[in-house]
């Protein structure tokens, strides 16, 4: 059974940080591009940022760069988003997705909440 478990989410304050984390199993994680997405209230579900099975590429949407960054441990099957400079345009569920050939699996998502 394919798992992927996000956590890490949380209430913030505008400028603060949180790191997300996705723990992944019944896949062989190594192979799988994996995703951030994210869906606000009332808007479609946006690219966050993405890794590379070994890591060595990534990228990110628009309005992440500089301030996010997507990391793995594919040693401990997870997936990590360090978010800073928070912004309550932030606000959203985050979803893990990972990719592989035709394999696509996604996350229940978790909540970030940016607000004073």
């Amino acid at each position: 059974q394919v798992q992927l478990v996000e956590s890490g989410g949380g209430l913030v304050q505008p400028g603060g940080s949180l790191r997300l984390s996705c723990a992944a199993s019944g896949i062989t994680f190594s192979r799988y591009t994996m995703n951030w997405y994210r869906q606000a209230p009332g808007k479609g579900r946006e690219l966050v940022a993405t890794i590379s099975s070994a890591g060595g590429s990534t990228n990110y949407g628009d309005s992440m760069k500089g301030r996010f960054t997507i990391s793995r441990d594919n040693a401990k099957n997870t997936v990590y988003l360090q978010m800073s400079s928070l912004k309550p345009e932030d606000t959203a569920v985050h979803y893990c997705n990972g990719r592989f050939q035709n394999l696509n699996f996604w996350g229940q998502g978790t909540q970030v909440t940016v607000s004073s």
